[in-house]
């Protein structure tokens, strides 16, 4: 399956576009190494996906065959290693 593809179904990301938006600027890495919306994933790998505010990166554990999968399952298809609050420029700011 596509990485585009798999976040969407995955639920990782709302929409395919935006998928692609992410991997086309760098944003998604499998491994080490950034990657286009067109690379095939299976399972074991791992993708780091880097948001605005927050950096995501999970384990792929199953790669449904289906197009679409129910919400329950779209949580077992991965496994979240790290999930990062990255900080904005007016974070100095918060005293949180």
């Amino acid at each position: 399956m596509r990485l585009d593809k798999f976040l969407v179904v995955s639920r990782l990301v709302k929409q395919r576009t935006r998928a692609k938006a992410l991997s086309d600027a760098g944003n998604v890495k499998v491994g080490e190494s950034a990657v286009k919306a067109a690379r095939e994933v299976a399972p074991g790998d791992v993708i780091q996906i880097t948001f605005p505010r927050r950096r995501l990166t999970v384990e792929i554990l199953e790669v449904p065959r289906a197009k679409s999968v129910s919400k329950e399952k779209a949580r077992e298809l991965y496994e979240i290693l790290s999930d990062e609050r990255l900080r904005g420029p007016f974070d100095e700011f918060d005293p949180d």
